[in-house]
């Protein structure tokens, strides 16, 4: 993740405008009000934003990744079995579809570039599955040559866990990796990508506690330490990562909630900040933002403070790029809300909020 300055600091460093697109669940069966992706020009100063275009004919465009040079946006579709392409305009914002391709399964539920941003590797989750589908010089996607089964024992939870469901496939900072959070087996997978021909290797995998539900990953951006938020039992868990290898071995796991919270939740997204010095989650049930402090020679995570998202199913969460503020995306709420983030990296609340059916994800224009 590239260093830049802050607010004012960051305008002046950036030549282009800033810009967020949203992604949304559509679909009748996942009670979606969501309708397609919408686009927002985004003050940087004041992290408002000004809806610029809402495309639509998309069917739950769930989530989305922006390549490097912020020219092309990709999508996977919830529930349905494909991935698009757009071609972004640098200075409106505005979206244009470039074309689509299957990915060989069912549920896509992820998606990210290898090093190069040749190849964009999608999760299929309702299939257990992951393709490589080849990024053209234009943008748009070419077929996946091959897929790459995910097998794994499943987990004891009887209706979370009736197949692997591999949930996220980030690629990790040293551009090695991609890691594979099964939500179904309990397990973290690595994967390399055989780029001649277009396949995912698998390099090891870990364990967690059973009915754990590891959901999504997240990588200190210096030191070989890897963070996973479990959904079914709404924990962290913190392992230390063999650069040479790509082995993970956990060393903690702590609470996603407050301890005097009692009721239900899941976990969903993960977020390390580019200082290293925290990690966010989020949660829903409790429907708030977690934030850990990093110990910086250990590794290991302090609670420091749990803030509301003030509305349901905070799915999932984005900072803008100078990481000023942090969005919220309440699936259930058909809201997004914005928090300040301070020097010390403390959330404080703010009178910033958009209304959006279902939002999914949030990406912002580099």
């Amino acid at each position: 993740m590239t260093s830049l300055g802050r607010g004012a600091d960051y305008a002046a460093m950036t030549t282009h405008p800033i810009f967020a697109y949203v992604g949304s669940y559509t679909s009748p069966e996942r009670n979606g009000h969501g309708n397609g992706i919408n686009v927002y020009r985004v003050d940087p100063r004041n992290g408002a934003f000004r809806h610029v275009q809402h495309l639509g004919g998309l069917e739950n465009p769930s989530f989305l990744a922006m390549n490097e040079a912020g020219t092309r946006l990709y999508s996977v579709h919830g529930d349905r079995s494909e991935a698009t392409s757009f071609a972004v305009d640098r200075e409106t914002g505005r979206l244009a579809v470039l074309n689509r391709q299957p990915t060989g399964g069912y549920n896509p539920i992820h998606l990210a570039f290898d090093a190069k941003q040749r190849f964009l590797v999608v999760s299929n989750y309702g299939s257990d599955s992951l393709a490589a589908l080849p990024i053209a010089k234009d943008g748009s996607l070419s077929p996946y040559s091959t897929l790459t089964a995910v097998a794994a024992p499943l987990g004891p939870h009887r209706t979370e866990q009736k197949n692997v469901r591999p949930h996220h496939n980030p690629l990790d900072r040293a551009g090695r990796t991609f890691y594979l959070p099964c939500k179904g087996a309990d397990c973290v997978i690595g994967y390399r990508l055989d780029a001649r021909r277009g396949v995912l290797v698998e390099t090891g995998r870990v364990a967690a506690r059973p009915g754990s539900g590891p959901r999504h990953i997240d990588f200190h951006p210096r030191k070989p330490f890897a963070y996973v938020i479990n959904e079914l039992d709404s924990t962290i868990t913190s392992y230390r990562q063999d650069v040479s290898t790509g082995a993970l071995t956990p060393f903690q796991t702590l609470p996603a909630t407050p301890s005097d919270f009692t009721g239900y939740s899941t976990g969903a997204e993960i977020w390390v900040d580019r200082a290293g010095r925290n990690v966010y989650v989020s949660n829903r049930g409790h429907d708030s933002i977690g934030v850990f402090g990093i110990d910086p020679a250990r590794g290991t995570l302090t609670p420091r403070q749990w803030v509301p998202t003030r509305g349901s199913v905070p799915r999932f969460f984005a900072f803008d790029p100078a990481e000023r503020f942090l969005y919220v995306a309440n699936q259930g709420g058909d809201s997004i809300i914005a928090y300040k983030v301070g020097r010390t990296g403390l959330l404080a609340p703010t009178k910033l909020q958009t209304k959006v059916g279902s939002p999914a994800c949030i990406v912002f224009s580099r």
